[in-house]
């Protein structure tokens, strides 16, 4: 007799409460094993494959892609010994899958057993096995008592029945967006009629129902005295213009939106800038990297030399690697440099830290910038990779603009923003020449230090931008 076990979203550490469903990796029906990835989050910290503690067939899954779901939430039901009876119908060799959960959460943290080839189910042959993982073909997969109040009901593909208003039969909904975007805007889809055929309901029916009842909002606060008047819709070309697009602040997007209001908010802020003449930094760069060989290990970056400046210039300048501690009114300052820098990716912006860059030289945080921000485009950063920074590094240069004033990475205290490099007219040894120049700004908490700090320790990089030679003194 198959047993049917509820796999909830688990804590993914880090503090993370929610998590939002980017991608299903199993459908109802599937044979899972022990540890198998069964669906893809994204959480306000990364990306992250959730495998499932237990073997057997998929039951049920809670939770459309897309929408949130708190930690604890059920994700999934697996009827577990289900898969030797559907299997010895069909072909006559039973398939060995483990009974028992391994407990993990975590892609990477499993008991290694090998992941079993994703075959599909018929609900009827588990229902032979195991009547209460049954789960009809037709029909969308059971919701437990407990997920109703954390997670809202899917809308299944295809037909919803229901009573509304004297009106009883068939909805026909086809699109998922349709049917998240009038769950975003609480549209009950059984009140409306589609214009598509067969009665089909559109983004253009939910998009009439979303302005209506925003206008119905609107007219009901508005005072008793004061006449409601009509207004006619707007039109461009003949056509109703289209609603404004709604986009959810979650995800890696919303902790973003909240760490940078809250440093506004938080942190009193100044900014002060200098040009550079970055000309002997470009060839020293070129020399190190002739030096090294066609063979001779990777390139060194200009961003790796920026940022083992950066370290040379926090040793010397320690006020500006700390963090101010609210409660006890106390400014800490921390032994060691993380060094945070800014990367851009499709999922928004993200700042990888290198650990102990203070300890590093430009060649090994040069490496470890190139690795951190390949797992930053593919959305594999781990929560721990993306938090504890001290120090950030931000080269905005990349996006071809030449100065910024940059929000500081709460709870830090500072950060070094680099425009782009590029050939401009300056007075070299008292003539006029063509020298690679470059604006460096420095953002910076007034609480933890004044402007003499401050404009010491961004005078220094400009120092070490200009003559290479300077830093030699630190190594």
């Amino acid at each position: 007799m198959a047993q049917v076990l509820e796999f909830k979203l688990p804590d993914l550490g880090e503090g993370l409460t929610e998590a939002e469903i980017v991608r299903w990796l199993v459908e109802v029906g599937d044979v899972v094993a022990i540890d198998q990835p069964v669906v893809e989050v994204e959480t306000a910290k990364a990306m992250v494959e959730v495998p499932c503690p237990y073997g057997g067939v998929v039951t049920a899954r809670f939770g459309e892609e897309g929408s949130e779901l708190p930690v604890g939430a059920p994700l999934l039901t697996v009827a577990v010994g289900a898969t030797d009876a559907s299997s010895s119908g069909s072909d006559g060799a039973a398939a060995e899958e483990p009974s028992g959960g391994s407990g993990n959460v975590l892609v990477g943290y499993g008991t290694g057993a090998p992941a079993a080839r994703r075959r599909r189910i018929r609900p009827e042959r588990v229902g032979a096995t195991a009547a209460t993982a049954t789960v009809p073909a037709s029909a969308p997969a059971p919701v437990p008592a407990a997920a109703s109040a954390l997670a809202p009901a899917p809308v299944p593909v295809g037909e919803v029945n229901g009573q509304v208003n004297g009106r009883q039969g068939p909805v026909a909904v086809v699109s998922p967006l349709v049917r998240r975007l009038a769950r975003q805007h609480d549209i009950d889809l059984r009140r409306l009629t589609g214009s598509g055929p067969d009665g089909l309901i559109l983004r253009a029916d939910v998009d009439s129902a979303i302005r209506h009842a925003g206008e119905a909002t609107e007219a009901e606060a508005r005072p008793a005295a004061e006449p409601v008047a009509a207004e006619a819709p707007t039109f461009h070309g003949g056509a109703a213009a289209p609603a404004a697009e709604r986009i959810p602040l979650r995800g890696v997007r919303g902790a973003v939106a909240d760490k940078l209001s809250r440093s506004r908010s938080e942190i009193p802020d100044a900014t002060c800038w200098v040009d550079a003449d970055a000309t002997e930094l470009m060839a020293a760069r070129a020399a190190m990297n002739a030096a090294s060989g066609p063979s001779g290990g990777p390139k060194v970056s200009v961003l790796a030399l920026l940022a083992r400046i950066c370290t040379a210039a926090l040793a010397r300048y320690p006020e500006l690697n700390s963090t101010v501690d609210t409660a006890a009114r106390e400014i800490v300052r921390l032994p060691g440099v993380h060094l945070g820098f800014a990367a851009q990716t499709e999922r928004g912006l993200v700042v990888p830290v290198v650990r102990d860059a203070h300890t590093r030289n430009a060649e090994s945080i040069g490496a470890e910038i190139a690795r951190l921000t390949e797992l930053a485009r593919t959305g594999k950063l781990s929560p721990a990779q993306l938090t504890g920074g001290t120090f950030t590094l931000n080269n905005y240069g990349v996006f071809g603009v030449d100065g910024s004033t940059p929000i500081i990475n709460h709870p830090e205290a500072a950060m070094l923003g680099v425009g782009r490099i590029m050939p401009k007219p300056w007075v070299h040894n008292g003539e006029l020449a063509v020298r690679q120049v470059v604006q460096l700004s420095l953002t910076f908490d007034h609480r933890v230090c004044d402007g003499g700090t401050a404009g010491g320790f961004l005078r220094y990089v400009a120092d070490c931008v200009e003559q290479p030679a300077v830093l030699l003194r630190t190594l």
